[in-house]
């Protein structure tokens, strides 16, 4: 049996949460990832009975979930005023993640600068302090996806919590997408932190600010609708970007990571097709390196 397991992100399909489900079982996946941030995924929308009966569906269909998503979208945790509701929004999906037996939430928090004295590094770090401490008392982890600064930016910035209940969901894409930096490197560079990873690929075509993809910063008002974001880089199936799958996973598995891939898509006219053609592609790899 693989050291690792292929994940979906289950919203990924389009179909619903219970044609989802049952579409991750029917292409070859072992467990689902799920959005639960609003609609009937949202945490002040689910029963206690509802959330059983969610969970019976996925064992059912001998699935588990991965990891739920709890991004809230926007610019993350950078402005404080917003924070007290962003945070226990947060921490209610913890809450959620645990009744549905995962431990990991993943999300976007915005930017981490790399100067410390930034003002926006304080306001981070103040509230992934608060979710740490309580990843900590509930036994979740909240996931900080990669991709809007550099992998050494990103550790330095963990690095500074005192908690041990923050810790990274690597998505490879977006490092090779957006920063520039190199999703291989950034396994060895995070290897500590990883606890869920995503497989996605994609092409950078030249650079482009992170502010303008991630926070929607740092233009002059109204000219953010004109930026072609497909002229800066693309998401593309696996096996047609810029990650270098064979080295990542070699990599991977070198930090001692033996958790889900999973498979987000994004974007494309055939999420289904794109998605078999993943899960085929990853476990064709996998064998290909013996794991």
């Amino acid at each position: 049996m693989s050291a690792f397991k292929i994940g979906v992100m289950v919203d990924s399909f389009r179909l619903g949460l219970e044609d989802g489900i049952k579409k991750a079982k029917e292409v070859g996946a072992a467990g689902i990832q799920i959005y639960a941030t609003s609609g009937e995924m949202a945490p002040e929308n689910l029963s206690p009975q509802r959330r059983k009966e969610i969970l019976d569906m996925i064992k059912s269909n001998g699935l588990v979930v991965s990891a739920l998503c709890g991004d809230l979208g926007g610019h993350g945790f950078t402005v404080p005023e917003d924070n007290p509701a962003r945070i226990e929004k947060s921490k209610r999906i913890m809450d959620l993640a645990k009744d549905l037996e995962t431990n990991v939430v993943t999300t976007h928090i915005g930017i981490a600068p790399e100067d410390h004295n930034h003002p926006r590094f304080k306001v981070l770090q103040e509230a992934c302090e608060q979710l740490g401490e309580y990843g900590d008392n509930v036994g979740a982890y909240f996931a900080i996806e990669t991709g809007p600064e550099k992998a050494v930016t990103l550790k330095n910035f963990l690095d500074s919590l005192s908690s041990k209940g923050v810790r990274v969901n690597f998505d490879p894409a977006n490092f090779a997408m957006v920063t520039g930096d190199d999703p291989v490197q950034g396994v060895y560079t995070l290897k500590d932190y990883i606890v869920h990873t995503h497989a996605k690929d994609g092409v950078r075509k030249k650079p482009i600010n992170p502010e303008w993809v991630y926070n929607r910063l740092q233009l002059p008002e109204g000219e953010i609708e004109d930026v072609n974001f497909k002229d800066y880089y693309e998401e593309v199936p696996l096996g047609e970007g810029d990650v270098r799958f064979s080295e990542y996973i070699k990599a991977l598995n070198e930090v001692g990571y033996n958790g889900f891939l999973t498979i987000e898509r994004e974007v494309g006219a055939d999420p289904e097709k794109d998605i078999r053609l993943a899960v085929n592609f990853l476990n064709s790899k996998l064998k290909e390196l013996g794991l």
